[in-house]
């Protein structure tokens, strides 16, 4: 490596993130201020080096601002002249800058662990060691669980035995509808510095982005935006009023990103801690409860970007793969039929969703399995970025909707299932106005297909496939007197034909025996063991959930709901047998060295999963923000 005075260091504001990999491929995501070459070096376990490979021919990249380019790295090690990855050792990797080869770890030192000089990882033909979270929302008043991971890497660094294969990413990377002032502030302050993308505005009261960010209501009074017009009406409460969600969040709109450039600079800000260097952020003009407002939740951005060093380190040395949810794009996105319509039948809400759609595709998506988006999205992407228009981008919007590849499988041992729970959702024809299916007919048969003669399988749900009975029937009650959005009411169970599918896939014979399910969503961390009653040889299954990475359950509430449910539904309860779940017996988990006999566990933090040979989960750990590492241990208790 040449170590180089250079800035190189302001020349990659984001990343690197190590994306897919696998002994033939290596994937990572960067975003530099302009094009420049881009060598990888290869190092063994000794940090011999053993490839440099110009990434010329394996880059795609979309220059979304006069100063910030989007770099997805997909190299085919064979094809470069590059031998395969070794198993069960460290590999090391650098990038080189430039064609000076000026090296990105020298310059950034806080892309390694202490004693390190390059970002390492390692390749095992079984998953052993897994991290999952979800649920990163900035403004909350808690620690990263990001940075939890981090230190939870660095204590193991020295043996890499214990370090994770995989990260899974498991929805709301971002919270793109809620969003704090100062964030917001922040996010405006990126957009000028790097010079992101300028953007009209069709249905809105401002006609164009520089008009909304000058706007008086564009902190705080975002819903103000739309016309006063009737027509309006279900939209502005639907998509902008910040619904008030007693029984599981409060979720605010009054912030709510709108245009392209703000949810790029909002994944910019998040994942990486160059861009606030030297960024000014100032308070600008608010009403008192707005000052208010700003007075509490700038202290908290400043903590979360002081741990952001953290999350880009450990986003350099782990491969990530990662997959949406709504928050991703918009609080209850496609929650229900009525809903959809609703928001894709007004030109300024299919806008905001189109942004952040493109936006994830970028930063998210494009990188989990690039030869679909590739062969699909490449053309109307590069329309955009080379020529922008208000036609351009609404034509790549359409594409992104009509887009059926967001679900994808990594062919690891056992296999990893990521579904796609939000845009092939089971549309209900009537009563519109209830819950669809988390997943339609067509994409429960493509799951089918993919798990079909596997022996095990990992399956990334956003959302758990068996959830607290007691919170499920509170969202069905809602959702009986019409108002479904007022407590998330999004669990598998809420749509007959989708859980009735799904059940039945999962008992499938020709499926796997082991299941193991990752999800989020919730905010609280549980941990169930499953079968089917009257089949000794039936499927085994695990619902693991870690969720909220930096997010929190109402701690009273939760404990209430936590005490309720085990009375309400207990073995000998007869509610059991009202349940789609009656014909399996569910063991829940207690979290050790709680105080109580809770089985429900409120932590910010990240999950991990340690996996036997067989492809069975060992070890269930919740890594929390507080420096508490608690596991979930077997119980005898019975949850039909």
């Amino acid at each position: 490596m040449k170590e180089t005075d250079c800035n190189v260091a302001d020349v990659v504001i984001a990343g690197p993130i190590l994306r897919r990999v696998s002994r033939r491929r290596i994937g990572l995501w960067l975003v530099t201020t302009h094009q420049t070459p881009l060598t990888l070096a290869l190092f063994g376990p000794n940090d011999e080096a053993f490839a440099q490979i110009d990434t010329t021919a394996y880059r795609t990249a979309f220059r979304v601002g006069e100063h910030a380019i989007i770099q997805m790295l997909d190299i085919d090690l064979a094809d470069a002249g590059a031998p395969e990855l070794a198993l069960d050792t460290p590999i090391g990797y650098d990038l080189l800058i430039g064609g000076e080869q000026a090296s990105l770890a020298a310059a950034e030192p806080g892309l390694c662990y202490p004693g390190e000089r390059i970002p390492r990882f390692i390749l095992r033909q079984r998953l052993a060691h897994v991290l999952h979270g979800s649920c990163r929302r900035p403004h909350h008043p808690s620690g990263d669980g990001m940075r939890a991971a981090d230190d939870w890497l660095a204590e193991r660094r020295a043996d890499p035995a214990v370090w994770p294969d995989l990260m899974l990413l498991t929805g709301d990377q971002i919270y793109a509808d809620d969003v704090a002032t100062p964030m917001l502030r922040a996010i405006h302050a990126a957009i000028e510095r790097y010079g992101l993308l300028a953007e009209t505005l069709e249905g809105a009261t401002v006609p164009d982005s520089a008009a909304l960010y000058a706007s008086a209501d564009t902190y705080g009074r975002r819903d103000a935006l739309l016309p006063q017009e009737r027509a309006n009406r279900a939209l502005r409460e639907r998509f902008f009023g910040g619904t008030e969600k007693p029984v599981f969040t409060s979720a605010s709109s009054a912030n709510h990103l709108i245009t392209l450039a703000e949810v790029l600079a909002m994944y910019l800000l998040t994942w990486s801690d160059t861009p606030w260097r030297g960024l000014h952020v100032q308070r600008p003009s608010l009403d008192a409860e707005q000052r208010e407002r700003w007075d509490s939740e700038a202290p908290v951005i400043d903590e979360f970007v002081a741990e952001l060093r953290q999350t880009r380190r450990l986003l350099a040395n782990v491969p990530t793969v990662m997959i949406f949810d709504d928050h991703d794009i918009t609080d209850d996105w496609n929650l229900t039929a009525e809903w959809a319509d609703t928001a894709y039948g007004h030109p300024f809400s299919r806008r905001i969703i189109g942004n952040a759609l493109i936006a994830y595709t970028l930063c998210q998506a494009w990188m989990n399995a690039p030869q679909p988006f590739s062969d699909t999205l490449a053309a109307p992407m590069n329309a955009l970025f080379d020529q922008p228009s208000a036609e351009a981008q609404d034509r790549l919007i359409d594409s992104l909707l009509d887009f059926g590849d967001w679900h994808y499988t990594l062919d690891t041992e056992p296999a990893v299932v990521v579904l796609d729970t939000r845009m092939h959702r089971w549309r209900r024809t009537v009563k519109t106005h209830r819950p669809s299916g988390l997943m339609d007919w067509e994409a429960l048969i493509d799951m089918q297909s993919a798990l079909t003669g596997r022996r095990s399988a990992v399956i990334v749900s956003a959302a758990p496939v068996f959830g607290v009975k007691l919170i499920e029937n509170v969202q069905k009650i809602f959702t009986f007197f019409g108002k479904p959005l007022m407590v998330d009411a999004e669990n598998w169970m809420a749509h007959r034909g989708a859980a009735v599918a799904m059940l039945q896939i999962l008992s499938h014979r020709r499926t796997p025996e082991n299941f193991t399910i990752l999800s989020g969503d919730v905010h609280y961390s549980f941990v169930y063991d499953v079968v089917l009653r009257h089949r000794p040889e039936a499927q085994r299954i695990w619902q693991i959930v870690s969720s909220g990475v930096k997010n929190e359950f109402p701690e009273r509430l939760l404990t209430w709901f936590d005490r309720l449910n085990r009375w309400l539904y207990a073995p000998y309860s007869p509610l059991n047998w009202f349940t789609k779940r009656r014909r399996l017996k569910v063991s829940p988990r207690r979290p050790v060295g709680r105080g109580d006999a809770g089985r429900l566990l409120n932590q910010s933090g990240m999950g991990y999963v340690g996996f036997d040979d067989e492809g069975r989960p060992a070890d269930i750990v919740q890594i929390g923000t507080d420096g508490q590492r608690v596991r979930f241990k077997q119980t005898t208790d019975i949850e039909t």
